[in-house]
């Protein structure tokens, strides 16, 4: 098989597939006596596996994954492969507990304190936590009270009470600060938990196109292995 009858394939150009081969993504090819390289089925089957595990653990992890393939380095490879399901795993947690937690807060919407405000000791027997707990998330940027311009203290309106219980869930969820802060903010910029919601419901419909690409890419690894072993 020649360059193009690969590219032709996959609608790429034939300076892809030798770039492919270069970075190790492609067996190296055998040459004509007069340098031409060579490609065969092998070859197909490499290129067809290296694209269908682009959209399952992005470029450079499929890179590493065909390198490491390519160089007989199987359990390398499987551990790319095995580190990307993970992700996939704690993001899968991760938006089922935003998602219980969104449930929670919109249950509560109609409970008395979601119209009032309260004080930083109020709020942290509320959540049955600390009240320097709730400084160490303001600190993070997980809540921004405003101060009350009589007295200077804290007063935690509507908003700021969601967040710190979406917070104190996620917490007991065992998820960063850091995290939790992004969560928080996103719910912010989209401006409350309907917003969220279909923002959640966005982000499981790409998990669940991730797992079927990684259920391809796998098809597509072990019909490489079968023409290499």
């Amino acid at each position: 098989m020649r360059p193009s009858d690969l590219a032709r394939e996959h609608g790429l150009s034939t300076q892809a597939v030798r770039n492919y081969e270069q970075a190790g993504y492609l067996p190296a090819a055998e040459r004509t006596p007069s340098g031409y390289r060579i490609y065969t089925e092998a070859h197909a089957a490499a290129l067809r596996a290296y694209l269908a595990l682009i959209p399952a653990y992005g470029h450079a992890a499929s890179g590493r994954i065909m390198q490491a393939v390519n160089h007989g380095e199987l359990d390398d490879a499987l551990a790319v492969i095995d580190a990307g399901h993970h992700q996939l795993l704690r993001d899968r947690t991760t938006l089922d507990t935003v998602c219980k937690a969104i449930t929670h807060l919109t249950a509560d919407a109609t409970t008395p304190h979601a119209t009032e405000s309260r004080t930083i000791g109020e709020l942290a027997h509320l959540l049955e936590v600390t009240p320097a707990t709730l400084r160490k998330w303001e600190d993070a940027r997980i809540l921004t009270p405003p101060r009350d311009p009589a007295t200077g203290y804290r007063r935690y309106g509507p908003d700021d009470i969601r967040d710190a219980e979406l917070a104190h869930l996620l917490r007991r969820g065992g998820y960063p600060l850091q995290r939790i802060a992004l969560v928080v903010e996103q719910i912010r910029d989209v401006g409350g938990t309907d917003a969220v919601t279909r923002a959640l419901d966005d982000w499981r419909e790409r998990l669940t196109i991730r797992g079927l690409a990684m259920l391809d890419a796998a098809a597509h690894l072990g019909r490489y292995l079968s023409h290499i072993s």
